[in-house]
């Protein structure tokens, strides 16, 4: 008898029940949970103006919760156990991988903008293409200074060449900022080392190099197509040149440059030394010699009088800038080219994201700094400067992969999966529309991005997906992640603000713009994953 009794199987119980599972059992409840707290944090967002990362732990605990995920699996214990916390687990999964990439990626991109590069870049441009050609200049800086700097730095640094470009020209400002803008918001979402395609390539799993091939495959015909519409709207909507920003800059850089003379003067340096501005930031230079502990950042003179410091060539930027994106490209290729070897091994090392971005970091200290006179001291304040704003990403990265920690661990990953299956729309056509959706309703991207990856990468899990294809999933939701920038997104106002454009012009451009470029590379994306 009992044997009889220890060989009948025991029925399994529901991995949780607890919370609203208890009053809606099933699919029913997961998918009701799931709803739910998508509007809670939206509401959270828009309405209560909370922090996007405080909005996004408090929602993942909310759901995990509801979902009837125990305290112990959410948080651990206090003793040691087997039991590991889901929150922590997911934060740290995610953070592992992409806060090192955003923290070199900002360090290399703030010393590009420091030493001038960005304005050797356009200037260069400027006279190569000449001045019919200049707005497709002024996209080809934003492109290629995009790729290591943030969306609204490059802006603050490069405005006053766009002012200039139009001032010279008399015709709108639009022509010659939005095809800027265009360059700047394509990397952005599609590039690392910028936080979203990071973020989402640690969510997914899917090497870099796939990421950044990808990027630029869907990103140039996107980028053509926003620089298609800025020519268009910029010869029928005519914005002047915004005065007031143009006389503020340059009070802006009188005024630091006789506050920093001031301050060296207080402390016995050199008091006939020169400044040195790039956009918002402030180089401060100095009359003679160069010392480690001198914190003078460039050579105003050498010793003959003539001066000594210039602009970095075009070929050192487009060398910093495209050495870790070429030892990345070489990594991931290798695993399909070549056999396992030494030869192999020497490429995928130099070719880790890690490695391949601190390369790329160290060449600038040298080439840009060192070489022209910047102290080890200058050097170490611009690169922590740098990363004062990068903490707010990094959090907000990081609660996204707690959120879909919570998503996968409470079954509701699994039950959205079976829902979306039986819509019968392909996966990245709703990861485009999640994303979309998530975008136009709170306006961050990076959130947007974050939340419809924690959505998503359970819809792919079993599926078999080559990692060109899972690329192209992040492409597709990251094409969504800029669509239809409004009033709810920062980026609608530096725009309009720096630029001098009224809201209803910034609305018939910028936004329609974005979604030029969001319709334009998720259309490329889904065409090609048709085939890949």
């Amino acid at each position: 008898m009992s044997s009889l009794l220890a060989a009948t199987p025991t029925p399994e119980a529901p991995p949780h029940t607890g919370g609203l599972l208890l009053l809606m059992d099933g699919t029913a409840g997961l998918l009701t949970v799931a709803a739910l707290g998508i509007v809670l944090l939206l509401v959270l967002i828009i309405k209560v103006r909370l922090q996007p990362f405080v909005a996004l732990l408090a929602v993942s605990i909310a759901v995990g919760l509801s979902a009837g995920l125990s305290v112990t699996e959410l948080f651990g214990t206090v003793q040691r156990s087997t039991s590991v916390s889901m929150i922590e687990s997911g934060m740290g999964g995610i953070l592992g991988h992409v806060a090192i990439i955003i923290g070199l990626g900002t360090m290399l991109g703030a010393i590009l903008e420091v030493s001038g590069g960005a304005e050797a870049l356009s200037a260069r441009l400027l006279n190569l293409f000449g001045e019919k050609r200049a707005p497709l200049a002024m996209g080809l800086t934003g492109l290629i200074f995009g790729i290591p700097v943030f969306f609204d730095v490059g802006i603050f640094v490069l405005a006053p060449i766009v002012y200039a470009a139009a001032k010279r020209s008399g015709k709108s400002i639009l022509l010659y900022c939005m095809p800027l803008l265009a360059g700047l918001s394509m990397t952005h979402a599609f590039l690392p080392p910028h936080p979203g395609p990071v973020a989402a390539a640690g969510l997914f799993k899917v090497d870099l190099g796939w990421v950044i091939l990808m990027g630029i495959i869907v990103g140039i015909p996107a980028v053509l197509a926003a620089w298609a519409y800025a020519a268009w709207i910029g010869k029928r909507l005519f914005v002047p040149v915004p005065q007031d920003m143009v006389e503020a800059a340059d009070e802006a850089k009188a005024a630091v440059a006789a506050e920093r003379a001031a301050r060296r003067a207080a402390v016995g340096g050199p008091t006939d030394g020169a400044t040195t501005t790039t956009g918002k930031s402030t180089v401060p230079t100095q009359s003679t010699g160069t010392g480690a502990g001198s914190g003078s950042v460039a050579v105003a003179e050498g010793p003959s009088g003539a001066p000594a410091e210039q602009p970095p060539s075009l070929s050192t930027v487009f060398l910093i800038i495209g050495t870790p994106l070429l030892l990345i490209l070489a990594a991931t290729f290798s695993s399909i080219a070549l056999d396992p070897s030494t030869f192999r091994s020497v490429i995928e090392f130099f070719g880790h994201p890690f490695v391949a971005l601190t390369i790329a970091l160290l060449m600038a200290y040298y080439l840009l700094g060192i070489r022209r006179g910047w102290s080890r001291k200058s050097l170490e304040t611009v690169s922590t400067a740098s990363l004062k704003p990068v903490g707010n990403i990094l959090l907000v990265v990081g609660a996204g992969g707690v959120f879909g920690a919570v998503l996968k661990g409470s079954g509701i990953a699994d039950a959205l999966a079976d829902t979306f299956n039986d819509v019968g729309l392909p996966i990245i056509v709703l990861a485009w529309l999640i994303s979309v959706v998530l975008r136009v309703a709170q306006g961050s991207a990076t959130v947007a991005i974050v939340t419809t990856a924690g959505i998503v990468v359970p819809l792919v899990e079993g599926q078999d997906l080559s990692q060109a294809h899972l690329a192209l999933i992040i492409m597709a939701i990251s094409a969504g992640s800029i669509f239809a920038s409004h009033v709810n997104d920062g980026g609608f106002w530096i725009v309009a603000k720096y630029f001098g454009i009224s809201e209803r012009d910034t609305l018939k451009s910028w936004t329609v713009l974005e979604t030029v470029l969001s319709v334009a590379g998720f259309a490329v994306a889904a065409l090609l994953s048709i085939f890949i």
